[in-house]
């Protein structure tokens, strides 16, 4: 299975707002990522760490436990118009903008696949983006838990680049909570270089 697994037929299915997140929590909670995992690897060429969402997310931070009282009450069937599930939102969006992050490869050089959400392009290119490990967070689906969202800005405009290309990114990776309209970010990275993604 590849990172590009994650295709936007999959995403035609119908979730409701609420049920995205409390499917991600879950997933969290039991250590499982929604990406399709790659191996971590040193890159020798570009002397950067291949790392995987996962090595993101703390091992102890579980998510779910927040909603357990939700799951009880049947939130998952909740429909968007129930006074409930604004509550819901708002509580989880408060989680996940909240979310620890893990200082392991701040300061180094690492190589990570993702989907681009464009947040700054003109003319001359793309300059600003959010990288996410799923295809259509912060677009079509709720925007992922902080420590699955890296804020980019580019040194220089690159063109070829739209919102929700798969791509490698390269550089260096800061723990550095940032918020945007698409979403809030517990990493940044500087020096950061884009490059179409190919599996490998």
């Amino acid at each position: 299975m590849t990172f590009l697994s994650q295709t936007p037929q999959r995403l035609g299915r119908s979730l409701k707002r609420q049920s995205a997140y409390l499917l991600m929590a879950l997933s969290l909670g039991a250590g499982l990522s929604l990406l399709p995992q790659l191996p971590a690897a040193a890159n020798s060429a570009a002397k950067a760490q291949t790392i995987i969402w996962d090595d993101l997310v703390p091992a102890n931070w579980d998510p779910s436990t927040e909603f357990l009282d939700l799951m009880e009450q049947g939130a998952e069937d909740w429909e968007d118009s129930d006074p409930r599930a604004t509550q819901l939102y708002e509580r989880m969006r408060k989680v996940w903008d909240s979310a620890p992050t893990v200082a392991t490869y701040s300061g180094k050089n690492i190589r990570l696949p993702g989907y681009v959400v464009a947040l700054e392009e003109g003319k001359q290119g793309l300059t600003e983006l959010l990288l996410v490990p799923n295809f259509g967070a912060c677009i079509h689906t709720p925007p992922p838990p902080a420590n699955q969202i890296i804020h980019i800005k580019l040194d220089k405009p690159v063109k070829g680049f739209v919102s929700l290309d798969a791509v490698w990114v390269t550089g260096e990776l800061v723990v550095n909570r940032t918020d945007s309209d698409m979403g809030v970010s517990g990493y940044s990275l500087k020096n950061a270089r884009l490059e179409t993604y190919k599996p490998e």
